[in-house]
């Protein structure tokens, strides 16, 4: 029976002893112990009323059980939708409720909220960052082999949600063909194989650390230092024994101030990855110099997963993405029609790493996936005659920081909430850290509001990666002559 994505990253390894996943606390997993303990996942999934098709919902700490529930999914013929720790209880109450979920697993202090939210809808169980709670107890007890579930290349794998700038998040619907293909093809671009081992410091709720990551390496059968987080002394640590690095430009501005960084240290490394938010050309630059390897950007999205790489062998050049990757199409356009090298356009992207749609958004689908299979990416680049592709900015206001991305509108809604706010305008100034950092430019009524109190506001109904560093109290916003706010305006004066 086939299981597209399951048959080429997981069964393989069914009598792999090799080991997989190292943890921070010492301990590890070979590949065969990692293909039991995600059959006896998938007997929980199964055995808690999840059907082919249905959704699971994950917020959970990043351990073993939550990755291995990934796979189990896989396996089990359900759909994984992993959410960001930080979503607050109104968030996830929209994410639950529009995906209409099967299971819910979460963290133990969050289970009173989460029954809340699904009432008799969903079952709900617990996955604990100490690897207690009711989903890995009832995994202990079940058998160590599962009988997978049929899915082929188009049956959905995944439901990634992607902010919207109307401020209404949308799901991206993922094929077991969309991950596969894209795994794929990085794993053969940039050499991946059974002789690396990955330092994995990326969250697993977004394409970055559980796709590129996790499925790369899966599928060439390396090895995974598996951490719970970013922790510059544990990368240092680590990296003698190591060959790859995947991280977000805030993981190489961090190690650049670490003194131990240096070509030494480097020495077994053979490729440090940036992806999530553009790279800085100082960062590249310094990073050189300090350990005489040349990062590679890469540029992706959730509806897309990787779109282009800088090459591993060859020229990576700052201020670029790369080309297109092998079997995926870049165009640069306007109003859907190419224009020519070294013009300004939208970005456009085709190939089998490309999403299906949005979840019960048909209409925002036709919107942004044309009917030649072209999906109309929001992003603003310029391509070479040799086809080197670099972003020169965002059609809509989308803000990238730490890697995540900020819809600005969604954040102006919480925050016009707030009584005595009249109006304000969030946008996104450079930050040598984080890429960008969110500022809000607020105009109030007839109040004496402090720039804390309204932070203090806004804090309950967002995650904390989305509320702005920093509050401008002003009399007026700028506009142009038919009223529209220029954000434009406010991100040169506070640029700096």
């Amino acid at each position: 029976m086939v299981n597209t994505l399951y048959d080429a990253l997981v069964a393989p390894h069914a009598h792999n002893d090799a080991n997989f996943l190292t943890f921070d606390n010492g301990e590890s997993l070979t590949y065969s112990g990692f293909v039991v303990r995600v059959a006896q996942l998938a007997h929980v999934l199964k055995d808690n009323g999840v059907h082919p098709g249905d959704r699971v919902v994950v917020q959970a700490p990043k351990i073993l059980d939550t990755i291995a529930l990934y796979c189990a999914a896989v396996q089990a013929g359900a759909v994984y939708l992993p959410l960001n720790t930080a979503y607050t209880h109104s968030e996830l109450s929209y994410f639950i409720k529009d995906a209409a979920p099967a299971l819910v697993v979460c963290d133990g202090d969050d289970l009173g909220s989460i029954k809340g939210i699904c009432g008799e809808k969903s079952t709900v169980l617990t996955l604990n960052a100490d690897g207690a709670g009711t989903l890995s107890a009832q995994a202990n007890t079940k058998m160590s082999h599962f009988e997978t579930v049929e899915r082929g290349p188009e049956d959905l794998a995944a439901l990634l949600y992607t902010s919207g700038t109307t401020g209404r998040s949308k799901g991206a619907m993922l094929s077991h063909k969309n991950l596969l293909s894209n795994a794929q093809s990085l794993t053969d671009l940039w050499q991946i194989t059974d002789a690396d081992r990955l330092m994995h410091a990326l969250p697993i709720f977004h394409t970055h650390g559980l796709f590129v990551a996790m499925n790369t390496s899966l599928l060439a059968g390396a090895q995974v230092r598996f951490m719970a987080a970013f922790n510059a002394d544990t990368i240092v640590s680590e990296m003698p024994a190591s060959t790859m690095l995947m991280g977000v430009p805030t993981f190489y501005t961090r190690l650049l101030k670490d003194a131990r960084l240096d070509r030494d240290l480097v020495r077994s490394m053979r490729l440090f990855v940036s992806g999530s938010a553009p790279l800085l050309a100082e960062t590249h630059t310094a990073f050189e110099e300090k350990t005489g390897q040349r990062i590679l950007e890469r540029y992706g999205m959730t509806e897309t997963n990787m779109i282009t790489s800088n090459p591993f062998d060859g020229e990576r050049l700052a201020g670029t993405v790369g080309h297109a990757l092998p079997g995926t199409e870049v165009e640069i356009t306007d109003n859907g029609k190419p224009v020519a090298d070294g013009e300004i356009g939208m970005i456009e992207v085709r190939g089998d790493n490309v999403f299906q749609g949005y979840w019960n958004m048909p209409e925002k689908t036709a919107e942004e996936l044309r009917e030649n299979g072209f999906f109309i990416t929001g992003d603003l680049g310029v391509k070479t005659a040799d086809g080197r592709v670099s972003i020169v900015g965002r059609q809509k206001d989308l803000i990238i920081s730490g890697g995540y991305n900020i819809y600005p509108k969604e954040i102006e809604d919480v925050i016009n909430d707030v009584d005595g706010v009249l109006e304000s305008a969030v946008f996104g100034v450079p930050d040598a850290d984080f890429g960008e950092s969110v500022i809000a430019s607020v105009v109030l009524g007839d109040t004496s509001l402090s720039a804390d109190q309204i932070a203090s506001k806004v804090e309950p109904h967002l995650a904390r990666f989305k509320q702005p560093r920093r509050y401008l109290i002003t009399d007026a916003l700028p506009r142009n002559t038919m009223g529209k706010v220029q954000k434009n305006v406010l991100r040169a004066e506070y640029k700096d």
